[in-house]
């Protein structure tokens, strides 16, 4: 009884609107991973061809594509992180603790003091996003594509 009573009290309890906030972060989380690996390269590309005037290359479109992408998957892996925390706050599951994440730990298999820590809405995001995009590419690739070797 007492733990349902402090639900009740904290400001950002399970209420409705938390609901509603939650629902909204991990939708924006989800769309930000999808343009993280579609929209945004997919923009720079098509800004560099209106830019471009001739049919001869130059190194000036190159660069603006290398760098806008670089650039624009940095800002937007800020602004997902944050939709990342402010789902941890809205949901009470807080990340008070810093994180160690798989790629960062030993392969000498010594034990890790935050094993069972439960991955993040934004980390099942992206690998979700990912799974998802290598399969298309894959479908289109191997169903689609055709071949652009020589044909005789």
């Amino acid at each position: 009884m007492a733990s349902a009573e402090a639900q009740r009290s904290r400001p950002n309890g399970p209420g409705g609107a938390n609901r509603v906030l939650q629902f909204f972060l991990v939708v924006f989380m989800a769309l930000g991973s999808i343009a993280l690996w579609l929209a945004v390269p997919v923009f720079w590309v098509w800004l560099a061809s209106q830019m471009q005037k001739s049919s001869q290359p130059s190194l000036g479109p190159y660069l603006m594509v290398i760098v806008g992408i670089g650039v624009s998957t940095v800002v937007l892996a800020k602004l997902l992180a944050a939709a990342d925390r402010a789902y941890g706050r809205a949901s009470g599951v807080g990340v008070d603790a810093r994180r160690r994440l798989p790629w960062h730990k030993s392969m000498r298999g010594e034990r890790d003091e935050h094993t069972g820590t439960p991955p993040t809405v934004l980390t099942r995001t992206m690998v979700i996003s990912v799974s998802l995009a290598l399969l298309v590419f894959g479908v289109w690739f191997f169903a689609f594509a055709g071949s652009s070797g020589p044909t005789t």
